[in-house]
């Protein structure tokens, strides 16, 4: 699942789109104009002698200047439409909050060459998508949140506390995103700052603290979507860590609760099973958190286009036929 929108062109003067209408008009003038040239040139034949005699025009060249004056007029006709396109724009102020599981299931294999290290290369690609002004914290957690930085501007600090993370312990989900939360909306008032989000990557059902849906419904309260990434395989195993010779332990990934966790706090839920895939995902939040989307007019682009096209058609008429098309 991917949050790239596109970027769509629109009209703040959309009834400036009937000028359009000239175009099949001028083409039906110049079909007029050549048929009037046509039956000219059968009532005195000479005319045809004179054309070879200066020299025949290749066809294509012939339809040139004509060619560019309409392209020239649809551009004109669509900056009188006031074209505008969306384009994304950095929040001041924003803040992205991300948590990450490190517990024993992180050592699994299933995803190259391990999970845990293919959650750290996703992170390192989530922050070199990000806005430079954006501020990064980081909740790293297993038995219980181990690991924390208040956001920040300075990306080796983050990337430090996200590398400092070692496989073990259990799943303390809900404690890790509370933490995360207490640092977005401090005694538990709404965000202060604009685009305030979590980015919980986890691979594992909670298996140690509070209810990691409780704090969701929290955090949609306070105005901070939360979005889930569920990393691993169904059938994905670890070794025992009792006795090496003992069955291995099953570390299926909750996509279930974690797509759960996302939908009541106003979030995405995404699952991986790839490190390919799961850097794509981090890129694309990346991208899209922490910016808004705003309309800016391009008229003046068009504008400049017809005029060039309009020179343009100028200076292939005037070699052959002294006149503008």
């Amino acid at each position: 699942m991917s949050l790239a929108t596109p970027l769509a062109l629109s009209f703040g003067a959309p009834l400036g789109l009937l000028a359009l209408l000239a175009i099949p008009l001028a083409l039906l003038a110049l079909y007029a104009a050549r048929r009037r040239r046509t039956a000219y040139a059968i009532r005195f034949p000479a005319a045809t002698s004179l054309a070879v005699a200066a020299g025949s025009v290749s066809s294509w060249r012939r339809h040139v200047p004509a060619a560019l004056a309409l392209l020239a007029l649809a551009a004109l006709a669509l900056a009188l439409a006031k074209p505008q396109r969306t384009v994304a724009v950095p929040v001041a102020g924003a803040s992205v909050v991300l948590v990450t599981d490190h517990s024993g299931s992180m050592s699994a294999t299933d995803v190259e060459p391990d999970r845990l290290s293919a959650a750290e290369a996703a992170a390192e690609t989530f922050l070199g998508k990000l806005p430079k002004p954006t501020r990064v914290g980081v909740v790293a957690y297993s038995d219980g949140p181990d690991g924390t930085l208040a956001p920040t501007t300075d990306r080796e600090r983050v990337r430090q506390t996200i590398e400092a993370q070692s496989a073990n312990g259990a799943t303390a989900t809900g404690d890790a995103l509370q933490v995360a939360l207490d640092t977005l909306a401090p005694d538990g008032r709404k965000a202060a700052r604009p685009a305030s989000a979590i980015v919980l990557l986890s691979d594992g059902k909670t298996t140690a603290g509070r209810d990691p849906v409780e704090v969701a419904r929290i955090a949609k309260r306070l105005g901070v979507p939360i979005y889930t990434v569920a990393l691993g395989t169904a059938d994905a195993t670890i070794p025992n860590p009792i006795s090496p010779l003992s069955p291995p332990i099953a570390v299926p990934p909750d996509p279930e609760t974690l797509k759960e966790i996302a939908d009541v706090s106003g979030g995405r839920a995404f699952t991986s099973d790839d490190a390919n895939q799961l850097r794509g995902i981090y890129s694309s939040l990346g991208s899209r958190l922490a910016t808004r989307h705003e309309q800016r007019e391009i008229t003046a682009g068009f504008a400049g286009a017809g005029l060039v096209l309009l020179l343009a058609a100028g200076l292939f008429s005037l070699p052959r036929v002294g006149r503008l098309p």
